[in-house]
């Protein structure tokens, strides 16, 4: 492997070099307000934030990295493109109006992703729920039936295509996207070089390696290994939710990342107490008896880039990885908060909405520290519970298949609020900080439920609605439309949907998730209402970047 790695570098890293040095990012993003036409109204709904941040600390050969690394970042936005939508150059070209551009430029496609992918230009019809990595002809009784002579064809890494006689057959990612994925792997080599720190250059060697195998065990643990590194990039096929038809496809992504080592030093405590908390959560033994890896640790960061996936309509804020099952057993995973982008959600989208949406005498307990909490300990929380199901049918996100995604998230954001009220009674946290955290979440799920169904994190925050909904855990004011949390109900509540959503993993009860889960496009009416009405507003859905080599000042 590494004899071919050195082929592809001697072979490309000048010209990967050289674009890097040219790339300037994305194009400007814009607001819509300086748009005409059909969309313009849609993209003003993505707040404009400019990706920056402090790279006085870095050394010389640190800034050389960044433009290296955003190239293998664009790489992986052109893979993404392929298997979201196609041939992207050819869409955007189709389309006249600048505003419909610009929106299926920030959609990756003509399918609105906060909108339950409803196609947005004539050219486009129903988005196919396998995306581009099962033939479009496929059925799912075929595809299962070919299963039984070819388990590849699950394989997170690889498009399933069709061979000459029109049979399945798997094609890895490396072979069916061969230029982007060479041309990634001499970026990230020749970033090695350049690195000063040794687990850095150790984990960007085996990365690149990754890529041209499509093997990333040994990567992913000396990610976790490394510790000291200021710079971060999180690259390559990772999350499964663009492939709504099985949940089986890792999609391609970057995040370039710049470690606040204060911040993180302030995060390291939670980590530790992990197992602890495994160990309190509200189900029988047998749901708890995994034991999380020891070495898992949580750190926060400046993003300096987004690409593919992690750049599609709704924009990820924090980061809890590897999702290999093995890999987190035996090591754990790592946290990661994205200070920036988050501190511009919070600012742009969760305050407006609290100030329309939330009672007034319980506004000031939305706080951008309990907005912190409640996301980190949601990415914590994906480390708890059961990653094998009970019944011997394979891993949860097997068991769950499409499913898989919106549950595991919903998990998350409950066990989020479980393990802040048990570090309250652990003496972790004051009371304050507990009754912030519950109401920060209550606005929270307003923000989240706006991504809509297409969204895992959207299904999954309706789907919590409806259960506090329910529990009585919150009370609507009909004369204001707003909403105040019931603290007592809502505690209990979350130990109800904890208990719940962790059975119904260890169970592998695909049939029951699929009840406890709203349908796509579905939510209560009460919610939906309340959504409607925020659509009115100017207040953006989510946010959208400029960015790149330029916007550094690089």
């Amino acid at each position: 492997m590494r004899t071919k790695l050195l082929t592809v570098i001697l072979m490309l890293a000048i010209a990967a070099l050289t674009l890097a040095c040219q790339s300037g990012g994305d194009a400007p993003a814009t607001d819509g307000s300086d748009l005409e036409g059909a969309m313009a109204s849609e993209v003003a709904k993505y707040a404009v934030f400019e990706l920056t941040a402090d790279l006085s600390g870095l050394t010389e050969n640190q800034k050389k990295m960044i433009p290296l690394l955003i190239e293998a970042s664009d790489a992986m936005d052109e893979i993404f493109w392929l298997e979201s939508y196609g041939d992207r150059d050819a869409l955007l070209d189709s389309l006249t109006d600048p505003s419909v551009r610009r929106f299926a430029d920030i959609n990756y496609g003509p399918w609105d992703r906060l909108n339950g992918h409803a196609p947005f230009t004539d050219v486009a019809g129903e988005k196919p729920k396998g995306a581009g990595f099962y033939p479009a002809d496929m059925t799912k009784e075929e595809f299962e039936a070919a299963l039984s002579s070819d388990i590849g064809l699950r394989s997170l890494y690889s498009v399933v295509r069709r061979d000459q006689d029109g049979g399945l057959v798997p094609v890895r990612f490396h072979d069916a996207f061969p230029e982007q994925t060479q041309r990634a792997a001499a970026a990230l080599t020749a970033a090695a070089l350049l690195a000063e720190d040794e687990g850095f250059a150790g984990y960007l060697t085996l990365r690149a390696e990754a890529l041209l195998a499509d093997d990333y065990r040994d990567s992913d643990l000396a990610w976790l290994d490394m510790k000291d590194n200021t710079l971060d990039i999180v690259i390559g096929p990772i999350e499964t939710y663009e492939d709504e038809l099985y949940g089986y496809k890792a999609a391609h992504e970057a995040y370039l990342l710049l470690k606040d080592k204060a911040w993180s030093e302030k995060l390291a405590h939670y980590a530790a107490l992990l197992p602890e908390l495994q160990k309190g959560l509200p189900v029988p033994a047998e749901y708890k008896a995994e034991r999380p890896g020891s070495d898992s640790d949580l750190n926060a960061y400046d993003v300096l880039y987004y690409a593919g996936h992690s750049n599609a309509g709704s924009k990820t804020i924090a980061i809890n990885l590897p999702n290999d099952e093995k890999v987190q057993l035996q090591k754990g995973t790592r946290r990661l908060q994205l200070k920036n982008a988050m501190k511009a959600k919070f600012d742009k989208i969760l305050l407006p909405i609290s100030d329309f949406l939330i009672a007034e005498d319980q506004r000031g307990q939305i706080r951008f520290e309990a907005f912190f909490e409640n996301v980190m300990f949601h990415e914590v929380a994906h480390g708890l519970g059961i990653k094998n199901t009970l019944n011997g049918n394979g891993t949860v996100r097997e068991a769950m298949k499409d499913l898989a995604g919106p549950l595991e998230e919903g998990k998350a954001d409950v066990l989020g609020l479980y393990m802040i009220t048990k570090l309250q009674e652990m003496g972790e946290m004051d009371d304050t900080e507990l009754l912030d955290n519950y109401v920060t979440y209550m606005a929270g799920i307003f923000r989240s439920s706006r991504f809509g169904s297409a969204s895992a994190h959207g299904r999954a925050n309706m789907a919590q609605f409806g259960f506090f909904e329910e529990m009585g855990a919150f009370n609507r004011d009909d004369a204001t439309g707003t909403y105040r949390v019931d603290f007592e109900k809502m505690q209990a509540a979350v130990m109800a949907l904890a208990g719940k959503i962790l059975i119904l993993q260890g169970d592998g009860d695909y049939d029951g998730v699929a009840v406890y889960l709203p349908e796509a496009g579905g939510m209560g009416e009460t919610l939906a209402a309340d959504l409607a009405r925020l659509d009115e507003t100017d207040i953006p859905k989510d946010i959208v970047f400029e960015q790149g080599v330029e916007v550094l000042g690089l």
